[in-house]
């Protein structure tokens, strides 16, 4: 067997050259919109909290930022906590929820689909995190081409 002789790394070591940016940083034209969906169960993969890491850059960026949670999606947007809400049962057991609050302090809105709260997962308008707006199941498809009419950036999140 070949003998490995390079040391083990540690700390603070570096393994990719993460400072080289390959694209200008684009910020957002005065009035620039952005919309980030989601159709997804929470905590069914790493998507929930890569999109609200994006849709956040987004608003940072300058973007006017919405996120639209319908179907399973409005998951992502129920208060959580063990035992009680709010309790973080493990670190991280919130970071969703925290990422969504502070996607709303910037700036952003999020919409969160009635229809789906009720009738999927048999919850009330209270359920959300405060600040999450419910809306008609009919303003889905509306909040989509309204962003599309604006030549909004769009992101799309499905899992099923």
């Amino acid at each position: 067997m070949p003998e490995v002789k390079l040391e083990a790394h540690k700390d603070g070591d570096v393994l990719v050259d993460y400072e080289q940016k390959v694209f200008e940083d684009v910020k957002a034209n005065p009035g620039e919109k952005a919309l980030v969906t989601f159709h997804g169960v929470a905590f069914e993969g790493s998507i929930g909290l890569v999109n609200t890491l994006n849709a956040t850059r987004l608003l940072r960026k300058g973007y006017e930022t919405s996120i639209l949670l319908y179907g399973p999606g409005v998951t992502l947007g129920f208060q959580r906590g063990f035992p009680t809400l709010g309790d973080e049962a493990f670190p991280g057991h919130l970071l969703v929820n925290k990422r969504l609050a502070t996607f709303m302090a910037e700036g952003g809105k999020i919409y969160a689909c009635r229809f789906s709260t009720q009738a999927l997962y048999g919850q009330t308008e209270k359920a959300f995190i405060p600040g999450i707006i419910p809306i008609n199941p009919l303003d889905v498809l509306d909040c989509i081409l309204l962003h599309q009419r604006a030549n909004a950036v769009m992101i799309h999140s499905w899992n099923l």
